[in-house]
């Protein structure tokens, strides 16, 4: 049985991958300050004997009373109304400071820690789709580079520590996800279009609805977080990790009004700034290294996380 920290862990995907990890026996300490997760999300596995819940915030160093396994370091907001407006700054401390942190406990625990980084390190990408050799085109003090650019400084951090103080690191590119667990406010296309059309609402498309992202269903993503987190020792990455399949958000938008019954209309807004035109992995290595490829198709997807919505805005 492995000991493995998982911190952000009340959030969207770490709670998901909580609970997959729990299912496999493995002992599983969540760690997070609850800002963007929430203990709901953690409700029907936090009094299973294999889960500890602790409440911290990881721009704070963090002492443990036992040996931890693995880290999975997923602790930062991933919603852009969280890390664009006010609570910008805590954003690029958590994604800074918090890899520093958890990359000195795996340092003395000699624990293997996956990072999860991000497709926005790629910014609005001149090389498509975008291939983990790709350094990106990110704009260094924009409204997103809190996120962006943390999340660029956290992957060098992993890799001077992988170069310096032997830690054992994984790094993988975490395209968009989707899927139950994810908060309703959070400001991510899929559930503000699902919600707005359960509610009514007009869809709210930014910029013309020709610009592009890819759609990876949650499970699909914590197949690869796993496989990655255990893949051949030396072998650390980055990986993308996400759907290669690539639809306009007009496509989307279409997509959920044809699977909800709803009197919501398309409207469209101006597009918000720095926010990239194309994204679409390039998920070769992944497929390579790891043998690993999405199996659920985006219609498939959306019933589900539809489904999940319903039931969390008590919307038949």
């Amino acid at each position: 049985m492995k000991k493995i920290l998982v911190t952000g862990g009340t959030g969207f995907l770490g709670s998901n991958l909580c609970r997959r990890l729990i299912k496999e026996e493995n002992q599983v300490i969540c760690l997070d300050n609850n800002y963007t997760g929430s203990l709901n999300n953690v409700e029907d596995i936090i009094q299973n004997p294999y889960f500890t819940f602790i409440e911290h915030d990881v721009t704070q160093p963090l002492n443990l009373n036992l040996k931890i396994d693995q880290i999975y370091n997923l602790a930062c907001p991933a919603s852009p109304p969280a890390y664009q407006g006010m609570h910008s700054i805590e954003t690029t401390k958590t994604c800074v400071l918090g890899a520093l942190n958890m990359l000195e406990l795996a340092y003395k625990n000699k624990a293997t820690i996956l990072q999860t980084s991000t497709s926005e390190i790629y910014g609005e990408p001149l090389v498509h789709p975008q291939p983990e050799t790709y350094r990106g085109n990110v704009n260094p003090i924009g409204i997103r580079a809190c996120y962006d650019e943390g999340k660029r400084c956290a992957e060098s951090l992993f890799f001077d520590y992988h170069r310096h103080k032997g830690v054992d690191i994984k790094v993988i590119r975490i395209f968009n996800t989707y899927g139950p667990g994810m908060d309703p406010k959070d400001g991510r296309v899929i559930s503000n279009f699902i919600c707005q059309a359960l509610k009514g609402e007009d869809i709210t498309i930014y910029g013309t609805g020709e610009q592009t992202r890819s759609f990876c269903y949650v499970d699909d993503l914590i197949d690869v977080m796993i496989l990655m987190m255990n893949s051949e020792k030396g072998f650390t990455g980055p990986v993308n990790t996400g759907n290669p399949g690539e639809f306009t958000m007009k496509e989307l938008a279409e997509k959920v009004l044809t699977l909800i019954k709803t009197s919501s209309k398309i409207v469209y807004c101006d597009l918000p700034k720095d926010d990239p035109t194309q994204r679409r992995p390039d998920i070769s290595l992944a497929r390579e290294k790891l043998g690993w490829q999405p199996k659920i198709p985006l219609d498939e997807g959306l019933i589900k996380t539809i489904a999940y919505f319903r039931k969390k805005l008590g919307i038949q």
